[in-house]
């Protein structure tokens, strides 16, 4: 499989938020994050939009983003 990332992404485990249409959440784990984007575990894909404001209580981070991919149970991410 040839890995087509920009930039390494570093494993993680951290409970995160998807923001999206004036304060409505969706909770979610982080996975891995980079610089420039992240994976994102979800328990449904059911209502989340194309694009949202990942929110990351523990380490202070709010970051715009696209959906790049989606799984059953997982979203690829951009940081806008």
């Amino acid at each position: 499989m040839t890995e087509r990332r920009k930039t390494q992404r570093h494993r993680t485990l951290k409970a995160g938020t998807i923001i999206f249409n004036n304060g409505g959440g969706v909770t979610c784990m982080v996975r891995n994050m980079s610089t420039v984007g992240a994976c994102l575990e979800v328990t449904s894909q059911l209502g989340i939009p194309d694009a949202f404001t990942l929110v990351i209580e523990s380490d202070n981070i709010r970051r715009r983003c696209h959906i790049g991919w989606r799984s059953e149970k997982q979203i690829g991410v951009a940081f806008n």
